[in-house]
Formats: C-alpha cells, sequence, structure tokens
C-alpha cells in the first residue's frame, strides 16, 4: 500500500516553490519511513524531473552513479565513459539540458553524500552559487537522518546556510487523516491502531488488521521475522551510531521515570551528563519535554518531565523491549497478557489526550468554539493534574478539558470533579472559564441536559472511528 495522503500543504508549498521565477533550493527532512520519497516522486509526477538517491558508498561510486544516471537522462554519451568527472561538471551538465524547461533535482538521502565527504556541502555551496543559483531549476536536498540533514543543510555553520529558499520538515499524519489508510475503517478500532503505529505510513502500511488489535500486535510486530520487530533498533542506530544510551534513557522514560532527576538517577549518573542525550531525542522528536500550560518562562521550569511523543516508539519500550527473552524464544504467550492487562489503560488512553488536545485547537480554529487560543497543554502540581488547559491572550479566558477513553458513557460527577480542579489554576479573576469534556463513548442524559443550559460547556464525542 504506497498511499499519499494529507500532504496537500507540502505539495502545494513545492508547487508554489516550483513557479517561482528564479532557482529553488528546497531542503525536505524527516525521519525514516514518514513518506518524503512518496512526497517527492508525487511532486515530480508531471514535471522533467532528475531523482538520484546517494548511498552510504564511498563518494566516487556515488558521483559515478549520478554520472551515469544524468547520462541516461540527458542522452548525454560522453558522461559514460570511464573518467568520473567533477560534481561540478556533472552537474552543470544537468543544468544546460533543456534550459528552457524548468527542471527538478532531487537528490534523496543527501546526508550520505556529507557523511563520505564532510566537505561535500560546501562543494555544493560553491557550484549553488557559481553554476545553479541563476539558471532554471529546483534543487531538493531529501533526507531521514535528522541530525545530519540539520548539520549539513540548515544549520548556521553549514556552508548551505543561506542559500535554500525554503524548508520543510515532514511530520507524521494526524489521526483524523489515519482512516484514509484503510478500505474498511469502520470495522477497526482506529484509535487502538494509532497508538502502536503513530502516524508513520511505511508503520501504518505494515500493520495488518487481524481479528484484534492484539493479533495485529502478536503477528506484525512480536513475531522475531516481522519487519517492526526490531524497528526502533535500526532507527536509533543509523541515527546515533551507538545506541546503548539512548536505547537507556528511553527505556527509563517508558517505565514511568519522567523527570530529570528520576532519570539520572535510574540510569546512575549526573543530570548533566544526561541532558545532551535528551535535547538530541527531542530535536528528532523521539521525546518531549512537558511544563504545565501556565509556566511563564518553560525553559527554565524546574517541573518539566519527559515523555515520549512517537506512538511506536512508545509502544515498542513498553511493551516489547522489557520482554525479548521470551520473544527471542518465540514464547510471545506472556508478553501478549501483560499487553492485553495494561494496553488501553497505560498507552491508548495518553494517545487519546493528544488526539484530544489537537481537536481542541480544530475547533478554535473552525470557531466551534469561540476561542483564540494561544496554547493548550497538561496541568499540573504536586497532587492534582488537568488533561488540558487552553489559554487564550492576555489570559482573557480559559478552557479546562478532560480526556476519557472509556467504554462508558461520561457522567456528570466528571464535570464537577473538573470545576474543582480548575480552581487550582492561578488566573486573573477577569478571566473566563470554559471546561471541555472528550469522550470516546458519549454522555450520560444527565450531562447531555448539563451542557444544554451552560453556554461554557463543551461535549464532544472523539470515537474510535472518526
Amino acid at each position: 500500500m504506497t498511499q499519499f495522503i494529507n500532504r496537500a500543504n507540502e505539495l502545494q508549498f513545492l508547487e508554489d516553490e516550483f513557479r517561482q521565477d528564479r532557482a529553488s533550493l528546497v531542503i525536505l527532512y524527516g525521519r525514516r519511513r514518514i513518506g518524503k520519497t512518496t512526497l517527492v516522486k508525487h511532486f515530480i509526477e508531471d514535471k522533467t524531473a532528475f531523482y538520484f538517491v546517494a548511498t552510504e558508498e564511498s563518494e566516487r561510486e556515488n558521483k559515478k552513479n549520478v554520472q551515469v544516471n544524468v547520462a541516461d537522462f540527458t542522452g548525454n554519451r560522453f558522461l559514460k565513459k570511464d573518467v568520473v568527472l567533477e560534481w561540478e561538471e556533472i552537474l552543470t551538465t544537468l543544468r544546460d539540458y533543456q534550459p528552457d524547461v524548468k527542471k527538478v533535482v532531487v537528490i534523496d538521502e543527501f546526508q550520505y553524500l556529507g557523511k563520505t565527504n564532510p566537505s561535500f556541502p560546501s562543494i555544493l555551496q560553491k557550484i549553488w552559487d557559481h553554476c545553479l543559483a541563476e539558471a532554471n531549476i529546483m534543487m531538493i536536498l531529501c533526507g531521514s537522518l535528522v541530525g545530519m540533514m540539520i548539520k549539513q543543510t540548515l544549520s548556521y555553520s553549514s556552508p548551505l546556510y543561506g542559500r535554500r529558499t525554503g524548508q520543510i520538515r515532514l511530520n507524521q499524519i494526524p489521526f483524523t487523516h489515519y482512516h484514509l489508510f484503510y478500505d474498511n475503517p469502520s470495522a477497526m478500532n482506529l484509535l487502538e491502531y494509532y497508538a502502536v503505529t503513530g502516524g508513520v505510513p511505511k508503520y501504518i502500511e505494515l500493520l495488518k488488521p487481524a481479528e484484534n488489535i492484539f493479533k495485529t500486535i502478536e503477528d506484525n510486530i512480536l513475531s522475531k521475522r516481522s519487519f517492526l520487530y526490531e524497528e526502533p533498533v535500526f532507527l536509533l542506530e543509523q541515527e546515533f551510531g551507538e545506541t546503548g544510551t539512548y536505547f537507556s534513557i528511553i527505556k527509563t522514560i517508558a517505565a514511568g521515570k519522567t523527570k530529570l532527576g528520576k532519570i539520572a538517577s535510574a540510569l546512575g549518573v549526573s543530570q548533566s551528563a544526561i541532558t545532551k542525550y535528551l535535547k538530541t531525542l527531542q530535536d528528532l522528536d523521539i521525546i518531549t519535554r512537558e511544563v504545565p500550560v501556565t509556566e511563564s518562562n518553560p525553559e527554565k521550569s524546574k517541573k518539566g518531565l519527559y515523555r515520549i511523543k512517537d506512538n511506536f516508539i512508545s509502544f515498542w519500550f513498553k511493551f516489547v523491549y522489557p520482554y525479548r527473552s521470551y520473544l527471542e524464544i518465540e514464547n510471545s504467550g506472556p508478553v501478549i497478557e501483560k499487553i492485553k492487562a495494561n494496553f488501553r489503560e497505560n498507552h491508548v488512553s495518553f494517545i487519546y489526550e493528544d488526539i484530544c488536545r489537537n481537536r481542541l485547537m480544530d475547533l478554535t480554529s473552525e470557531q466551534k468554539i469561540p476561542l483564540n487560543l494561544l496554547k493548550v497543554g497538561r496541568w499540573w502540581d504536586k497532587d492534582t493534574e488537568i488533561d488540558l488547559v487552553g489559554i487564550a491572550e492576555n489570559e482573557s479566558d480559559m478552557i479546562f478539558g478532560e480526556c476519557k477513553y472509556s467504554r462508558q458513557k461520561i457522567d456528570a460527577n466528571i464535570f464537577y470533579q473538573l470545576i474543582e480542579k480548575s480552581k487550582k489554576v492561578p488566573s486573573d479573576a477577569q478571566t473566563r472559564r470554559h471546561y471541555i469534556i472528550f469522550s470516546q463513548s458519549g454522555f450520560t442524559d444527565v450531562l447531555l441536559k448539563i451542557a444544554e443550559s451552560n453556554e461554557n460547556l463543551y461535549l464532544e464525542t472523539i470515537p474510535y472511528n472518526p
């Protein structure tokens, strides 16, 4: 299943760049399996385009392969000679081919060229300045090792800094579009599938539906022969080379130790020793650091908590990695029982909260809830937690919410509890207070009647099949 879903904004940006009356240099990057190549290939379908995938081979081999491909693309037989030309000669040949036609030149897995030759970004910068910047061309540098792509193309120290005309960091598909991946979504609990795959297209493709989610997990993740069994290992090894410290940190967070001090203590190291690792994992969108949404200086807040941001990596470190000894001898029975006992309460319910926060932002942007929220997040103190709090400009309005992933309809007691908890959140005396409750299974007649007479209470159902 190779599908092109929910990339309208990114595709429109590329089309707009292509129509510019100038050369374009676009950086497209994002984690593996996220759909970068699918986006690029969709974009170039109706264009004169040269597409090349770099490899981890030597620079000479990559150069030779590019030269052969350019020869085929342009019909230039001179390039097929045994002599390997310089990069400038090869790319100039591309530039001069059909000069009146706007061409797209894509270098996929660009980071490997800079990995085999650290000076390659400087070489390309000089070629761009001298040969391509005024040409009828659009170049896309595409890469999946996020750290390397940032260093080679986007950071201030990169020779290419300032040359790009745009960049796209490709993110995961949101839950609102998740159903489009399936032929019969109404027959599935999409929330639970999303809690495993997240919005990574390749994982969605590989997690084949079965009669229930646990059978699907057993067949597609717990089996040693399945693609997803060791996917996080491969992902982290590709990005970092050595994975020991990163694995230990993610495993510790997955086990529920989310404060910096507790993570450091569990690993037996100082807090300063792991700060750089945490920062790197944040840059890659694998983990995130949260503070109560009311914090005025989040970076310096001492209330920060770390959590795993990627649904699949979170699932894998909770339910696969700790039990590899069972799975290596193909004894998945005990593992499945542990997953059944904890999957919904300790995993899906947290993903549901994220979905509800995103839905609240959609509701306000669509003016279905007439609030202009500047930020939405969680709030907590030492003994109280609120699933979501939204704050408007100048704190003129605040909205407090609960997210309930339950098979039971939500009753009025949840609303009254939310009111009491919201009183602990510091706010201006003039702030208007609103409330929202999200439910998977709907609401009792009592709570529905309360909402009818309370214009500041909103009830939203996000079922497992939206």
